[in-house]
Parts: structure tokens; C-alpha cells; sequence
């Protein structure tokens, strides 16, 4: 068995996870590179659902 890791060696931002699970890394991922923080959302999106509305100046005269 892996000894543990001393605690100030361990990185911070790492997630907790429980026993025998794994915290998503690109090793786990079906593809190379950072996964998406979009979850399954594909981009581009269809132009009816973006949600942006383009600004408009009315001038006061």
C-alpha cells in the first residue's frame, strides 16, 4: 500500500473524492486536452438560444 502524502506536499485545489473514486483529469477523460467547463454543452450555439442582447443608445433631444 502507497504511503499517504505528507499534507504540506498536497496541492490544495485538488478535489476530495471518496474511496476508490477518481477526480476527473485529462487521464480519465475519453479525450486529450482540459475538458470543458460546460459540461456537454456544444458550441457554437444555435443563435436562438444565446443569450445576448445587443445594447442600444438612445439619444435624449
Amino acid at each position: 500500500m502507497a504511503k499517504p502524502v505528507p499534507s504540506d506536499r498536497m496541492e490544495p485545489t485538488w478535489p476530495d473524492v471518496h474511496e476508490g473514486k477518481y477526480a476527473v483529469s485529462e487521464l480519465a477523460a475519453p479525450v486529450a486536452g482540459a475538458l470543458s467547463p460546460f459540461g456537454e454543452v456544444e458550441f457554437p450555439l444555435p443563435q436562438g438560444e444565446l443569450p445576448y442582447r445587443h445594447p442600444v443608445t438612445r439619444i435624449n433631444r
